[in-house]
């Protein structure tokens, strides 16, 4: 289904893994390549290897000199940096890697936005597809960039796109079938400038719909609502997505007791009760009706939705249960790289039950919505690393008169510790960090493996004593 395009002189930024996905696409098909790695770049194999593909590689500047075509810039070097912008002066025209995939092949897309829970909806989407007999692969932010996705993509393939607010900061020409937000709160401020900017960016997702396209928007935060009302002034088809009463409209997807309803164009889909499904927490409601929303408009049969709803499970590093000792629960949540994250994933668990571990390299967002939630919903609070100093303060403030425990640990492997210490039998330890991972480790994934192995071998060790 690719087309075939043809380029001359061609630029990409960025030497991790979009700039060189994206330099090795365009090898075959441009008169020229050259990619620039970035003022910290460092020669190795991955600049040895797109040279030999003929692409010129610049490395250790961010002084970009040249005439380009067309400029595909990594997701990780904002709008704002003088990168971009020195880019952008010798550039014809400057895209992200999704919008470049999507001019190589836009047939049959849908994609997914908003702060929290891209990943289990795209996941859970592209299962609906599959259990509804369609071709369909998870692409974007969720791991395979959609660039390494061209080659091999069938014609009656679909793309389910997770996108980043940076990957959709540089779209123009993207226009999905159907397309979901899911939410709007503050992240990522420092790329964008702003939570305007950012919010700007997440509706960006539908700047090229249509009547016939299907808008799928939750109205459970302000910043979604008044996305809603735009799109509804533009004419468009706009499904409102709530965990509670039904919203109205022709387009709607929420609950009616414990039963999941999604209704498109005045249709109603009875799915399954709440309780039905593996994922648990308000959060993965809203992430269940998105998914079904988008599914059943492209195609999928309302009873094969209900059959993957059922059986669909936890994904890895996303309230991902992993060991019980002595009838404490360990849960690993290492996705959950901001507070609104934590705040939803508490929703999972019985009140008073929960031990939760805070902390890593603070992104210094406002804590006090989280602290609220953590001394009414949790029974002790461990933080540690580079942010624990911050998060304790604000955590013993919120939880001075609950009588919820908080303690401080230096890192991961301690807060662990700490926290089957506080925990009895029927509680969850619970990682859940609000925050990113880099002040110990390389990434979400890493932090949440090392988390794991942490737990398999306290419950080696126990097995060991007895």
């Amino acid at each position: 289904m690719c087309t075939q395009t043809q380029f001359k002189n061609t630029l990409v930024l960025g030497l991790g893994k979009t700039g060189i996905d994206v330099a090795r696409y365009l090898a075959p098909r441009a008169e020229s390549v050259t990619l620039y790695g970035g003022a910290a770049s460092t020669d190795g194999p991955a600049a040895d290897e797109l040279r030999a593909l003929g692409i010129e590689v610049v490395l250790a500047t961010e002084k970009v000199e040249g005439h380009y075509e067309l400029a595909v810039v990594s997701p990780g070097i904002s709008e704002r940096s003088e990168f971009f912008s020195a880019a952008a002066a010798c550039s014809d025209e400057v895209i992200g890697e999704p919008e470049f995939a999507y001019r190589q092949s836009p047939d049959r897309w849908v994609a997914i936005t908003g702060t929290n829970g891209k990943t289990t909806t795209t996941s859970l989407t592209t299962a609906l597809l599959q259990g509804g007999g369609l071709s369909a692969r998870s692409v974007g932010n969720i791991g395979t960039l959609v660039t390494a996705a061209l080659d091999d993509r069938a014609d009656d393939e679909w793309f389910v796109a997770e996108l980043s607010s940076y990957q959709l900061a540089t779209s123009k020409e993207l226009h999905p079938k159907a397309a979901c937000l899911l939410n709007i709160t503050p992240d990522h401020l420092a790329w964008h400038g702003s939570m305007e900017a950012y919010a700007e960016a997440k509706e960006k997702l539908f700047q090229n719909f249509d009547p016939s396209d299907l808008a799928v928007v939750s109205v459970d935060d302000e910043w979604c609502r008044a996305v809603a009302e735009r799109l509804d002034a533009r004419g468009l088809r706009v499904c409102r997505v709530t965990t509670g009463s039904d919203p109205d409209g022709s387009c709607a997807a929420f609950t009616r007791g414990e039963m999941l309803i999604v209704r498109l164009d005045g249709v109603e889909h009875e799915l399954c009760r709440v309780d039905d499904m593996l994922l648990k927490g308000e959060h993965n409601v809203q992430n269940a009706l998105s998914a079904a929303a988008l599914a059943l408009e492209v195609g999928v049969s309302r009873d094969d939705v209900v059959r993957v709803l059922k059986t669909f499970s936890a994904l890895e590093h996303r309230i991902e249960p992993c060991g019980e000792l002595d009838g404490i629960h360990f849960v690993n949540d290492s996705k959950a790289t901001n507070t609104d994250s934590v705040e939803k994933a508490l929703t999972a668990f019985k009140p008073g039950t929960v031990v939760l571990l805070l902390g890593g390299k603070d992104k210094g967002t406002d804590l006090s919505s989280l602290m609220a939630a953590a001394a009414a919903d949790c029974r002790a609070v461990v933080c540690f690393g580079a942010a624990g100093p911050r998060m304790e303060e604000a955590a013993r403030a919120a939880c001075a008169t609950t009588g919820v425990q908080v303690v401080s640990a230096a890192h991961l492997a301690e807060a662990l510790d700490a926290g089957i210490e506080l925990a009895g039998p029927g509680d969850t330890v619970l990682l859940s960090p609000a925050c990113a991972s880099f002040d110990e480790f390389n990434s979400f994934e890493h932090r949440g493996e090392v988390f794991k192995q942490l737990v398999a071998e306290r419950i080696n060790q126990t097995k060991e004593v007895s």
